[in-house]
């Protein structure tokens, strides 16, 4: 066990002198939001929770908990799956909400420079407003942009755009000891020495704090448009995933979805979807420049989804049919937790063509473990979300079965080689797993890493491996 210092009223007057005491959170004035990611399930307060607006703010604080051993992690929103941004030992929670400022667009060179508690959704209707286009799309559009760089996301458009690794040029960070430092930057190429860039994209917050982000755009894509596909089932519409790939038409997205998840949505948002009459489907985009570009590439895919058994193509081209599809595919992870009194969610990612594999695996879980599963996700890239439902359980036999669900589904992925985690990270949750599929060499390259930005483990503790 790893023993930090205990906030006391000497560090929160010391604080107060660095940070205007309004924003500055102490003891039982923190209000239960902070226990918590999204999913819960793991909660534990921090003893203090400091909403910074610069860069500046954060490294007086580093250097302060430095000195003194006292632990930070850093919160965006809490729209996390993990409990990466989840307070294990209490300490200072830093709260970056506020520093949510575009502080440059570069038309010249494609780039966007921002602060990490700007909302995705906001980055997303700004550039869009300059004809410029940010392709990474997690399906938590009220994430945060410094959120997005610390999970790596992906989302729905990866499978053809990447993920959001592929757009970061350049960072500013704070390291555990109150430095800050600036890593890449503006330039498309860069073959100098190792690439701190990239090793801080996706490391959950333990390394360092971003606080500044100059991130890659494209021109915006004139012509959208999207396919809903149902079959008969999960099976045939997941085999067709392959096939689509190896054509010459590359959607913008492939997602797949079961017909009891759309109904959850649909009630859940009271709205209706445009069918519902089959067990599973394909909702695939296309994009490009020109509208006979996008008509030729769907067209394509549609007469051989047509061909592998499809029972219908509907064109999601309407206003309503727009609203309607989209609208319950954001909705899907809320759908799932309304249906139920708990649940949570393993986001595995294996290679494509073994998705059918995977999904039929889970029903031989819920079958032999007693539980109720609900499949979606990119099939497009092999990114599944599969959520695991409590419903009437007790506490004993929740903890129970999922576990074991868990284990045998983590299990699978290896046998497939795949990996724990397609996009939501490792954080408190999916340590034990990733240790298991990695092993102890892997897992001990992490920790040097990890010694050398933060030698006094104090930024994030506990999340991805103990100590």
């Amino acid at each position: 066990m790893v023993e930090y210092k205990k906030i006391d009223n000497i560090d929160i007057d010391y604080l107060r002198n660095l940070v205007d005491k309004e924003r500055i959170i102490y003891g039982s004035e923190i209000s239960e939001d902070y226990s918590h990611d999204e999913l819960g399930g793991i909660e534990n307060y921090p003893e203090v929770v400091i909403r910074v607006i610069s860069t500046e703010e954060v490294s007086k604080i580093m250097k302060y908990a430095s000195g003194k051993n006292i632990p930070v992690v850093v919160r965006g929103s809490g729209t996390g799956l993990v409990g990466a941004s989840v307070a294990m030992y209490g300490g200072i929670m830093i709260e970056t909400v506020l520093m949510n400022n575009i502080i440059e667009l570069d038309d010249e060179n494609l780039t966007i420079t921002v602060e990490p508690g700007l909302l995705l959704m906001d980055l997303s209707k700004y550039v869009e407003e300059y004809d410029l286009f940010y392709p990474p799309d997690p399906g938590e559009k009220s994430a945060t942009i410094g959120g997005n760089i610390n999970t790596n996301a992906g989302g729905m458009r990866a499978v053809k755009y990447g993920v959001t690794r592929d757009y970061v040029r350049g960072l500013t960070a704070v390291l555990p000891s109150g430095e800050i430092i600036e890593v890449g930057g503006k330039v498309v190429k860069n073959s100098s020495g190792y690439s701190m860039k990239d090793l801080i994209v996706g490391s959950e917050g333990t390394l360092c704090i971003v606080t500044k982000a100059v991130l890659r755009l494209l021109p915006l894509p004139k012509n959208t448009i999207s396919l809903l596909v149902p079959f008969e089932s999960i099976d045939s519409a997941i085999e067709t995933v392959p096939k689509i790939i190896k054509s010459k038409s590359i959607p913008t997205a492939i997602e797949f979805m079961e017909k009891d998840l759309i109904v959850f949505a649909s009630d859940f948002l009271g709205k209706k979807f445009p069918d519902t009459d089959s067990d599973a489907y394909l909702l695939l985009t296309f994009d490009g420049n020109t509208q006979s570009q996008v008509e030729s590439e769907y067209e394509n895919v549609a007469r051989l989804c047509i061909e592998e058994g499809a029972r219908d193509v509907f064109i999601v081209d309407t206003d309503e049919r727009k609203e309607s599809v989209w609208s319950a595919r954001g909705a899907f992870l809320e759908a799932v937790k309304a249906s139920t009194s708990e649940m949570d969610e393993c986001d595995v990612v294996v290679p494509r063509n073994k998705i059918a594999e995977f999904i039929k695996y889970t029903r031989v879980i819920r079958d032999e473990i007693g539980v109720r599963i609900v499949n979606f996700g990119h099939a497009g890239d092999g990114n599944l979300h599969i959520d695991i439902c409590r419903d009437e359980m007790d506490d004993e036999t929740w903890k129970m079965k999922l576990d074991k669900a868990f284990d045998m589904m983590y299990k699978k992925s290896e046998e497939l080689n795949g990996l724990v985690s397609g996009e939501h990270g490792i954080g408190y949750a999916k340590k034990e797993y990733m240790r298991r599929q990695y092993g102890e060499i892997q897992v001990e390259l992490m920790k040097g890493i990890k010694r050398t930005f933060d030698p006094e483990y104090i930024l994030n503790p506990g999340k991805i491996f103990d100590k």
